[in-house]
């Protein structure tokens, strides 16, 4: 049981740290038509990005990787009831990619703008559909004992699951702004700075809207109010959201974009703590949900994955640090000289 305890927050903090580095990378696409207002402009949002993005990904890997292996019950229920939004964050991620890579490749405008439409579109739409698909999550999906889905695709549009979608965009585009202020200069670091105040007056409120609107169509809180404590997650963070304020005014920009970071992070374990002990709870009858302990692989498996990720997870966090470390400059046009930019 304590394996599969450790497993389910294991589980959580993996995503957890998806949306807090990959987040920033969607926020700067998301950003990117109204950012840049011109080609040297979108080059160095486009760089300030450039060396990290694809590592980023490595978590939504593992997380994905980690489901299959810990739970694999659940891997199959939730890509055969989620199959379409998770298919369009594939290829909306495939395409993204493709046009980071594709874009520079020949110099004429409309074929830059081509591009440019899908570096928008690729992480626009991981960024909402994420949303979307955990908040629906949360309130539970509609399937039975069997794992059939009963309903469809529009089903997963209802105002809680787009509130999530809304929720994710906004979290996101505040985490990239905070990150192009720290990645950028001149006149493009004023206007990221400009946005990013407006981003957050935008984002408060929807962030208020949703805890509120969680303890009406989830069951989130229940794990909350049985175990009091467990409200310093939501104080901490709801205090990091409203730092970011600060410390944008402050010209703080690091400290802005690790309390956006912390923000994220905090958004998915409140939802994490309060699924417990459900991963993919069933709004047909809590019978047939998903949860650590009835989907989960055998000790051995868990015992042997556990002894992994010991393992691998510190590598991969250290060479991250490093990466990051070394490429934490701003971006200038001088950089856009070198052949390895975009």
């Amino acid at each position: 049981m304590e394996l599969q305890i450790a497993w389910f927050f294991l589980w959580g903090l993996l995503w957890a740290v998806f949306f807090m580095t990959d987040g920033f990378d969607f926020g700067v696409g998301t950003l990117y038509p109204f950012l840049g207002k011109s080609d040297t402009d979108k080059r160095i949002m486009i760089n300030s990005i450039g060396p990290l993005w694809d590592g980023n990904e490595v978590w939504l890997i593992t997380a994905g990787g980690v489901t299959f292996a810990a739970f694999p019950q659940v891997y199959a229920t939730m890509f055969s009831t989620l199959y379409t939004p998770l298919m369009l964050i594939l290829f909306a991620l495939i395409f993204r990619g493709v046009a980071f890579e594709f874009r520079g490749k020949i110099i004429n405008n409309s074929w830059k703008k081509f591009w440019d439409i899908f570096i928008f579109l690729g992480s626009f739409l991981p960024a909402l559909l994420f949303g979307v698909a955990f908040a629906n999550i949360f309130q539970g999906i509609p399937f039975d004992g069997q794992g059939l889905y009963h309903g469809n695709t529009l089903k997963l549009l209802n105002p809680y699951g787009l509130l999530g979608g809304l929720l994710f965009v906004l979290l996101f585009m505040q985490h990239g702004a905070n990150w192009l202020n720290i990645k950028t200069t001149g006149d493009l670091q004023k206007r990221t700075i400009a946005v990013s105040q407006k981003i957050w007056l935008v984002l408060v409120p929807v962030a208020v809207i949703f805890l509120v609107a969680s303890y009406f169509y989830t069951d989130l809180y229940t794990n909350f109010f049985k175990t009091p404590v467990l409200f310093i997650e939501i104080i901490i963070t709801v205090a990091a959201l409203l730092s970011m304020r600060f410390f944008i005014a402050g010209q703080s920009y690091f400290k802005a974009w690790f309390a956006s970071a912390l923000t994220i992070v905090g958004a998915t374990f409140f939802g994490i703590i309060g699924l417990f002990p459900a991963l993919f709870p069933s709004s047909l009858d809590k019978a047939f949900s998903l949860t650590a302990y009835n989907a989960s692989s055998s000790p051995l498996t868990l015992k042997i994955m556990l002894g992994v990720v010991l393992v691998f997870i510190p590598l991969v966090i250290m060479y991250q640090a490093w990466s990051y470390n070394f490429f934490k400059h701003p971006i200038t046009e001088n950089d856009l000289n070198s052949e390895e930019t975009y």
